[in-house]
């Protein structure tokens, strides 16, 4: 087999540990001699050990003289763990396969110096595009620190997403449902406006095995948030409230931070998406996927801050001028000055179908 296949079985490991490597990168690695697999592994967690580790630790002697795949160039520092690029040194590689530089600066290109250093052969390169769009999010936050921003959105084929009275569920089917609760474990964080909180009392949980809750987040730029709501009553200490500062003495502040509810404040009441943004990765939530609604979706395309998204079409029809449109609020005369979306795949849940995107 060539390199570009085992580059590809490193990609296949990476993806694995989606949802559970946040902040840090999805990695794969996989150790070949003689044109034999003798180990493999993959990023598994935050703060784990790394995928190369995994990988040399089950090659053990047989790691003496062969190569390395990694999807993304080794460590050079001690972090949560201690380098990669020395146990690789250590375990006898003769040449090494990355499929990209780190652009992390405490890596940036050192990891790949000490191996050369050390005599080992390097490539850079190999299946490059593959390895950017799987850590697109890593990719953006360690060079930015403004988390990933992911729209989702259900809506009919006629562009809504409740009727007049407010009534969504449900929009889709239970295939584009199940998929939705894959996107929230797999981002850090899922912001929704005020509005869906009051009309829908949602859980915003990621319903799969295994999975792990994102951190909830809700723009409220009054205050309206009920005391009584699901978001406000988790004891996992990940809910956080975008407010406006006048509501600094507002007598549920308190009451909020009493259930470690963290409280953000910002001026006024017409916050921009990239105000919030950048507070929320300076808590260090690297991706947020957006669910809604109508006005948080709207400000955030008119921003043009959205990275990607996936939006879930039903063949239902409302019909209705007086239901809720998923976007709304431009003023525009031609169709060329209409949004187009970028990089466009074309999904299907049953009989839903989905436009996925990215920037």
């Amino acid at each position: 087999m060539d390199d570009s296949v085992y580059m590809e079985k490193a990609l296949e490991l990476s993806i694995l540990g989606t949802g559970h490597t946040s902040p840090n990168p999805l990695v794969g690695a996989i150790v070949v001699n003689n044109d034999k697999i003798v180990g493999s592994g993959y990023h598994k967690e935050y703060g784990g050990s790394h995928a190369e580790v995994f990988a040399l630790d089950e090659a053990g002697d047989k790691a003496m003289g062969a190569t390395l795949y990694v999807t993304l160039e080794p460590c050079s520092h001690f972090g949560k763990t201690p380098p990669c690029a020395e146990k690789i040194i250590k375990m006898g590689i003769k040449r090494c396969v990355v499929a990209m530089s780190d652009p992390n600066p405490k890596v940036s290109g050192n990891g790949i110096k000490m191996l050369r250093d050390a005599g080992i052969s390097v490539e850079v390169g190999l299946l490059k595009n593959n390895a950017i769009k799987i850590n697109r999010v890593f990719l953006k936050y360690i060079t930015t620190k403004i988390p990933f921003l992911f729209l989702k959105c259900a809506i009919t084929l006629d562009g809504k997403i409740a009727t007049y009275s407010g009534d969504s569920k449900w929009i889709t089917n239970e295939a584009s449902r199940k998929k939705v609760q894959y996107l929230r474990n797999k981002y850090m964080g899922i912001m929704v406006g005020i509005n869906t909180i009051i009309s829908d009392n949602p859980m915003l949980t990621a319903r799969v095995e295994n999975g792990i809750n994102p951190y909830r987040i809700v723009v409220d730029p009054n205050l309206k948030i009920d005391l009584n709501s699901n978001f406000v009553n988790f004891k996992d200490n990940k809910s956080i409230i975008i407010t406006s500062e006048n509501n600094k003495n507002h007598k549920k502040i308190s009451l909020l931070e009493n259930k470690n509810i963290k409280i953000i404040f910002l001026q006024g009441n017409d916050f921009k998406i990239s105000d919030i943004l950048y507070q929320i990765g300076k808590l260090g939530i690297d991706s947020i996927l957006l669910e809604g609604g109508s006005n948080i979706i709207s400000r955030a395309f008119k921003e043009n801050v959205i990275d990607g998204g996936e939006i879930f079409i039903a063949p239902k029809i409302l019909g209705d001028d007086k239901a809720l449109p998923f976007i709304k609020g431009f003023d525009i005369e031609k169709i060329s000055q209409g949004i187009e979306l970028k990089n466009i795949k074309f999904n299907t849940y049953e009989n839903n179908i989905s436009v996925e995107f990215y920037k």
